[in-house]
């Protein structure tokens, strides 16, 4: 999402050797998330949830280096610094150690409590530098004093009292300083955004109409600038969880000259990049010019991202004679994809997911029963009211066996439920058919 700016009285530059040293610097980010728990992920690959696992804390002091070696004045953390109700003594030393390599920096840090961190016990415990301001659950300022002809700068912020906040937080906002250089520090899904809950809903216009010059914003995890009478930014998030927060993530390096005028850098901050990769096997009648395959489209992925690790869940899709195979052996196709990736360097697998579709039979020729078995699965079961029903039981007996954090596996809603238990049952008759499918001996399986 790309806000498009309103007339504009402040300038903004996005190019680095356009930033100058002078006036307040400071990084802002939001969505840490420290030491966010990654359970699915645990199960299907513990060596690399260890990896992903610790991402987040290497984001944390990548950050902290960053304001160092940049010298700005301070470090903007816009809420969602933990993930939920963490309790572990272990995450509040290396959050401790971390705030404390920037005050002895001479570097301030702001930080506000999200959604995530209004139910945590270490930011309502933990005791922080001198240089660190928590706010709390009412709305304030802190004045920073600057030297002689430099505009004083007002920080302004407001935590979540609770985790949820239904209602706009800005009116709780003081009126912007008069001169001075005002900064907003706000949690907020705006006006929404997929994926997102809605919480401390607000509009750009609603921001831009408060005179501050600028608004550091947090919750939504994909990086937005809006620009008007205020810079608005979402930083999103420095480092990505799982598939869903693919792409690359950053932090914002901002510099507010004496006239009001804002500079941003995006600094990328990521140690692992998730990726979604396709692999096109249209005809590819050959295992070996499947592996090519996955080369072909792991290099570029591998090559165009800046992090140091690439994390890529493959789909591979088209129609081939592979296509019964791939979902046979889908534990050597896997094998397959992690040679390749380990053979690029600095590339995982996280998982693979199989679209391909067989030949369809040439009309004339003989029958394929399993394409007739596949065709009355599609056409006269998995679309029956008896089979939904006796699909819906046997999800609920299951569900009923989960932990509540799951609750939510087969969707959110009836619909979406209904959608995911059917799309589970395609995979599934797929699967089965793939088992059936006659094979040929090779070196790594028997027909």
């Amino acid at each position: 999402m790309l806000w498009l700016g309103l007339a504009s009285s402040t300038a903004i530059r996005e190019k680095p050797e356009d930033i100058p040293i002078a006036g307040f610097r400071f990084i802002h980010t939001a969505d840490i998330h420290l030491d966010s728990p990654l359970k699915s992920l645990a199960l299907r690959n513990p060596e690399l949830a260890e990896l992903v696992g610790g991402a987040s804390r290497q984001a944390l002091s990548d950050i902290v280096d960053l304001c160092i070696n940049e010298r700005v004045d301070a470090l903007i953390i816009a809420g969602d610094l933990y993930d939920g109700d963490q309790t572990s003594m272990k995450t509040a030393r290396f959050l401790a150690s971390e705030l404390n390599r920037l005050s002895a920096a001479g570097i301030r840090t702001f930080i506000i409590r999200g959604n995530h961190d209004a139910m945590s016990r270490i930011s309502r415990e933990l005791v922080l530098p001198d240089l660190v301001k928590l706010f709390g659950g009412r709305a304030e300022h802190v004045l920073i004093e600057r030297g002689p002809g430099e505009k004083p700068v007002a920080i302004h912020g407001l935590s979540f009292a609770s985790p949820t906040a239904p209602e706009s937080l800005l009116p709780k906002y003081a009126r912007a300083l008069p001169d001075a250089i005002n900064i907003g520090i706000m949690h907020t899904s705006l006006g929404g955004a997929p994926g997102h809950d809605s919480y401390a809903p607000c509009s750009p216009a609603d921001l831009q109409a408060t005179g501050y010059e600028y608004w550091a914003l947090g919750h939504i995890h994909k990086r937005s600038v809006a620009t008007g009478s205020a810079t608005i930014v979402m930083p999103g998030m420095p480092q990505g969880r799982d598939i869903n927060e693919d792409g690359p993530k950053s932090v914002t390096l901002v510099s507010i000259g004496n006239d009001g005028a804002v500079s941003l850098d995006e600094r990328q901050t990521a140690l692992a990049e998730f990726a979604r990769v396709t692999v096109d096997a249209s005809g590819l009648a050959e295992w070996s010019d499947l592996a090519g395959a996955l080369t072909d489209a792991l290099a570029p992925a591998r090559s165009g991202s800046t992090a140091p690790q690439l994390v890529v869940r493959l789909t591979v899709s088209g129609e081939t004679p592979l296509a019964w195979r791939m979902r046979r052996d889908a534990d050597l196709l896997m094998a397959e994809a992690e040679e390749r990736a380990a053979q690029i360097g600095g590339t995982w697998i996280e998982k693979i997911e199989i679209g391909c579709t067989p030949p369809r039979t040439v009309e004339g020729s003989a029958t394929d029963p399993l394409h007739e078995l596949k065709a009355l699965i599609d056409n006269a079961i998995l679309g029956s009211d008896a089979y939904e029903t006796a699909l819906a039981a046997v999800a609920e007996t299951l569900q009923a066996q989960l932990p509540t954090d799951l609750r939510d596996l087969f969707g959110t809603d009836e619909a979406e439920t209904r959608a995911r238990r059917l799309e589970l049952a395609r995979q599934g008759a797929d699967d089965v058919l793939a088992r059936l499918q006659p094979g040929h001996a090779t070196g790594s399986e028997t027909a």
